[in-house]
């Protein structure tokens, strides 16, 4: 048993008898362990945020005109009314596209349009989405107040509307006066927020019916984009093909996005960060395993004479060895062990403070990191630790015994 081994009992004696460079040695895997399992955590959290997020939308088709390379923008931002029929999906597009997805899930309509609006003596810009009155309904949860019942009521995003103190009864007025003639709205309803979205992005918008938006706009029978929800995630490569081969037979008149390849491509980028991150803050275990070869090679420059007893006494080359990487695995594990504890509370902090919530904070894909960083931390004041206790090993004990 390793507690009943001498060999493992003069290591722990001798750390004890260097306990302040022990204990210095020891920070730097502290320090190591903590940047590594708090990034790693960090972007964990984050990964699995954004998944989550975006995992409703992840059966969703945005179909917008067709623009030559790019594509329409997702969320609504492209062209709004009075546009050609180039920039426009028709209505006959529209009853097609309908026809194609009518077994697979549904379809409906969105105009949009980035405009000036003026909410007493404040101004901006804000998206003005053009809905179905069912169709809002069915999509969209009001929190506060009611859905529009005429072509003057409005519902507006929570960010805008706290961004602008709007509440029920709210006007605004939509419109650049020094271009045109401006409408005036009044909100009946806040918006429950939505967060990102592939399809609509309502937390900064106002949404009103399709007739109040084609009364300020134009735009009759056209629309700026189609979103289709497919209820079965697996017919999505189904309805996306057979939209694209159906308006595009004879030249490409619509893109077709699937939000599920967004979200792959979202996570991914998310994760090669937090891994570019982990990498550098790796670089500290680099500093920390340089501090604990000098702590150890100091240590046998030191004990040169001891080890020249013990080796007279009949103790084994393979038994100094063991001694010597006994020292430093004390120091990467007591150093490890720190760590992890240190990295679980910091952790904590830095995801509540960059993402908001600790709701995957225990999650198996983001704790792993702590164990990991543990044993990196601990594998490496081992590794580093090899070389000195080989050079210990290897003295000669007559020219031990004789150093001074």
């Amino acid at each position: 048993m390793i507690g009943n081994d001498i060999i493992f009992a003069l290591s722990v004696r001798s750390v004890r008898l260097h306990f302040l460079r022990s204990v210095l040695a020891a920070l730097g895997i502290v320090i190591g362990v903590v940047a590594i399992a708090s990034i790693g955590m960090m972007g964990a959290n984050m990964t699995l945020s954004v998944t989550e997020q975006l995992s409703d939308m992840a059966n969703k088709l945005t179909v917008t005109p067709y623009r030559g390379g790019g594509g329409g923008m997702m969320g609504g931002f492209g062209g709004g009314g009075g546009s050609s029929d180039d920039d426009a999906i028709t209505e006959k597009e529209f009853k097609t596209i309908q026809r194609i997805v009518t077994k697979y899930g549904t379809a409906y309509t969105v105009r949009s349009e980035s405009d000036k609006i003026e909410v007493g003596s404040d101004e901006g810009r804000a998206t003005i989405y053009g809905l179905d009155t069912e169709t809002m309904r069915e999509i969209l949860t009001v929190e506060t107040g009611e859905y529009p019942r005429s072509t003057t009521s409005v519902v507006v995003g929570p960010t805008l509307a706290e961004r602008l103190d709007l509440k029920i009864g709210s006007k605004i007025k939509i419109g650049d006066p020094d271009k045109g003639s401006t409408t005036t709205v009044r909100v009946v309803g806040i918006l429950e927020e939505r967060g990102m979205s592939m399809d609509l992005s309502t937390d900064m918008a106002i949404i009103g019916s399709d007739k109040l938006f084609v009364g300020i706009y134009g735009g009759e029978g056209e629309y700026d984009q189609v979103n289709v929800v497919v209820s079965d995630l697996n017919d999505i490569e189904t309805v996306k093909t057979a939209i694209e081969n159906e308006l595009n037979r004879k030249e490409d008149t619509v893109t077709v996005q699937d939000s599920s390849r967004m979200m792959e491509s979202i996570t991914s980028t998310v994760s090669t960060m937090t891994t570019f991150v982990m990498a550098i803050a790796g670089i500290s275990l680099l500093v920390a395993a340089v501090s604990i070869f000098n702590v150890m090679m100091m240590s046998v420059n030191e004990r040169v004479r001891e080890i020249g007893i013990l080796r007279s006494i009949g103790t084994q080359r393979a038994e100094i060895l063991r001694m010597f990487i006994y020292e430093a695995a004390i120091i990467g594990i007591v150093g490890a062990i720190i760590g992890a504890i240190v990295s679980i509370v910091i952790g904590y902090v830095i995801v509540v403070g960059m993402i908001g919530s600790a709701e995957y904070f225990f999650a198996p894909g983001s704790i792993v990191y702590v164990p990991m960083a543990m044993t990196v931390g601990a594998a490496i004041c081992i590794i580093t630790g090899i070389y000195p206790a080989w050079r210990a090993s290897n003295l000669d004990p007559i020219e031990a015994l004789q150093n001074e």
